[in-house]
């Protein structure tokens, strides 16, 4: 309930208020004391207090036009307090003047039709700030309407019925009964209100409840007193009535005490059942020792069966949060995955089953390169990508296991497979966890741990599947910095020597079959790799007339050429990273006889990849032209590296090497490079040439 936000209707809103509070007092004084004498009965009557209950539902009216929020609830409850000033005016004007006016009439039917109006206003209205409607508050009204049917039965129905003495019609004691009846519905639908705002309602309601109880205690007197035969017109309890009407109308321009919806939660949701079924109880217990007549015993007993379903449903509301709460507290909030807490409850009743365990596989999985990809696109992007990225996990191992988000952007899996099949599985998880676009790449890290056979507890199980996670995150980091170090260094070459840019991962390309079929790990097939594409890095620091010069070198240029193994191995290993590609290359130029350079190695001192390398370069350059030289044939070319076998280079490699090209490798006038699988390797750069001194 807002104010208007318009000034001058609300300066004129207070005037009126002030006013018809001053006509209100004049109003009860008259009637009270008689102040004025009897001529002005009338003017008092019919004149102040149809106006009054004209201004109340004008300021209902005037608020439901001026102020968007809630205008619906307060233009029904306007038309509610319409109908019942209709009704007062229809009174005074017509049956006043009748000396004996029919009961109940016209007047009644517009004066009671107040009451379901404003029912209706005022559940709208309450509603606006409830943020759920359940089930249970509609058994609340439910239970307030019987117990105070109870009520009104024992107290103000059996005195009524008496007091008409058998000489009214049914009709007219149910319209006697219905005043009383509609006034205390409504207090307990304003009781409702109370109970479920923890008793804080704000001014608005207050004044709501307020003048709802005048028109409840002035109803009940006015049936006590009908019945008795003793109701006079003009007392001072006719100001009861428009004092409720104007409470009613002036609480529409009052601010709620506070804007918030309303939650129904906590004990305040029982208040409402417990006290209207302690009334309930309280007339069974007296039944016992005195008599209430039938109708009064089934009502008892009707609020009390109401009140008892209120408690199991309320009890099965309970359930159910307590059900949602224990999956809420297993499950990740963003991508609806079980969390750390699920994951261990998981993990510790796996190894309850220590008789016959099954093979179970953990994988810690973090992502590598999501705070670069929040960094630029933000945190929501962020978070969209998580979800993303853990419903593709969850689909990869659901198959065979559960997938976890930990928080962050580390997640797991628990899976049921073997030694073998775990492998496949992370391969799928890690690939669910993978996505590229324009200007990111986003991969992960994983740490394997096998159940039960490497751990026995959960800590265990988690202790080393995060060593391992960091250990392989540091290898993928440590590579990823030894790429971006190769691939600048390659980016230079290209740039000093564009026309020889194939030669080097050329090199590389007949490296990695060589290096394959003797038997060399995947970390060293990489190393070798990244040394045959760098190898003779070196060689930007001689001069071009050297490394262009189309005759013989001579002993100065020749030292200038055997120091670019030296210089190219300080480079690469400024670079941590590529430190073991600098041993490689600094030994790249050995010969198998010790007739190389720089330290003169021989035979298995020199490092096997460097002696691969050795062997690709010299076909590599004998197959390519040269400023000093044309191409060789293939043939020629391995025609002369098996006649410098075990000289120049190692025999073994030779061979190897002869059976990989083939009698089929390219012609010496080939325009592409030799094609070999290169999955470690992605070409990115050219290279310098230069010839093999």
């Amino acid at each position: 309930m807002e104010a208007p936000v318009r000034q001058k209707p609300v300066k004129l809103l207070r005037v009126v208020q002030g006013v018809s509070f001053l006509a209100l007092v004049l109003f009860a004084v008259h009637g009270g004391f008689g102040i004025g004498g009897r001529g002005l009965d009338s003017f008092f009557n019919d004149w102040v207090y149809d106006g009054l209950l004209v201004v109340s539902a004008a300021s209902c009216a005037a608020r439901a036009v001026l102020v968007r929020e809630q205008r619906a609830a307060w233009a029904v409850l306007a038309g509610g307090l319409t109908l019942w000033t209709a009704g007062e005016i229809y009174t005074t004007v017509v049956l006043s003047h009748m000396d004996n006016p029919p009961y109940p009439s016209l007047s009644d039917g517009l004066q009671l039709a107040f009451y379901p109006a404003s029912y209706v206003a005022l559940l709208m209205v309450f509603r606006a700030r409830m943020q759920q409607a359940r089930a249970s508050f509609w058994l609340d009204g439910l239970v307030a309407a019987l117990a105070v049917c109870t009520i009104g039965e024992v107290t103000v129905f059996h005195t009524v019925v008496a007091g008409s003495g058998g000489t009214e019609t049914s009709l007219q004691v149910a319209t006697d009964l219905a005043y009383p009846v509609g006034d205390m519905v409504m207090m307990a639908l304003v009781a409702s209100v109370f109970a479920l705002t923890a008793w804080r309602p704000g001014r608005a309601w207050a004044m709501i409840a307020l003048g709802l109880g005048f028109a409840a205690v002035a109803d009940s007197i006015f049936a006590y007193q009908s019945a008795g035969g003793t109701y006079e017109v003009g007392t001072a309890l006719d100001a009861l009535w428009p004092a409720a009407a104007l409470l009613v109308g002036f609480a529409a321009w009052e601010r709620s005490a506070s804007s918030s919806e309303i939650r129904l939660e906590g004990w305040r949701i029982l208040i409402l059942p417990v006290v209207f079924a302690l009334p309930a109880l309280g007339f069974l217990v007296y039944d016992h020792y005195a008599h209430l007549d039938g109708a009064a015993v089934i009502l008892a007993g009707l609020t009390l069966v109401a009140v008892i379903v209120r408690t199991a449903m309320t009890f099965g509301e309970n359930m159910r949060m307590l059900r949602n709460s224990r999956r809420e507290a297993l499950t990740d909030p963003l991508t609806g995955l079980g969390n750390r807490r699920r994951l261990m409850l998981d993990l510790e009743r796996e190894f309850e089953h220590t008789e016959h365990p099954a093979p179970r596989a953990l994988a810690l999985l973090d992502l590598d390169g999501f705070k670069r990809y929040n960094d630029s696109f933000g945190h929501p992007a962020g978070d969209a990508l998580l979800a993303r990225l853990g419903r593709n996990l969850d689909d990869a191992v659901s198959p065979s296991g559960r997938a976890y988000r930990l928080g962050g952007d580390e997640f797991c899996a628990l899976v049921s497979t073997d030694l073998e099949g775990a492998e496949a599985i992370v391969t799928a998880a890690t690939d669910a966890l993978s996505e590229h676009g324009r200007g990111f790449v986003i991969s992960a890290s994983h740490g394997l741990v096998h159940l039960p056979t490497e751990a026995s507890d959960s800590s265990t199980a988690m202790q080393i599947a995060d060593q391992r996670l960091y250990a392989n995150k540091g290898a993928r980091q440590l590579n990823a910095v030894s790429q971006q170090a190769r691939d600048v260094l390659m980016q230079i070459l290209q740039e000093r020597q564009p026309d020889l840019h194939t030669h080097l991962h050329d090199v590389a390309a007949l490296a990695l079959p060589v290096g394959r079929t003797m038997g060399l790990s995947a970390e060293r097939l990489e190393d070798m790799a990244r040394a045959a594409e760098l190898h003779d890095v070196g060689k930007m620091a001689i001069p071009d007339e050297i490394l262009n010069k189309p005759g013989p070198l001579d002993g100065v240029e020749l030292g200038f050429i055997r120091q670019h193994t030296l210089v190219g191995e300080r480079i690469l290993a400024a670079a941590p990273a590529l430190a073991p590609v600098a041993k490689l290359v600094r030994a790249s130029h050995e010969n198998w006889d010790g007739s190389g350079y720089p330290d003169g190695l021989a035979g298995e001192e020199i490092p096997l990849e460097s002696r691969i390398i050795a062997v690709c370069d010299a076909y590599h350059a004998m197959t390519s032209d040269r400023p000093y030289k044309s191409a060789m044939s293939p043939p020629d070319a391995m025609s002369e590296l098996r006649r410098c076998a075990g000289t120049h280079f190692d025999p073994r490699v030779v061979e190897i090497l002869c059976h990989e090209v083939g009698p089929d490798a390219l012609s010496s006038d080939a325009k592409e490079p030799i094609a070999f699988d290169l999955p470690t390797i992605v070409p990115t750069g050219d290279s310098l040439g230069a010839r093999r001194a």
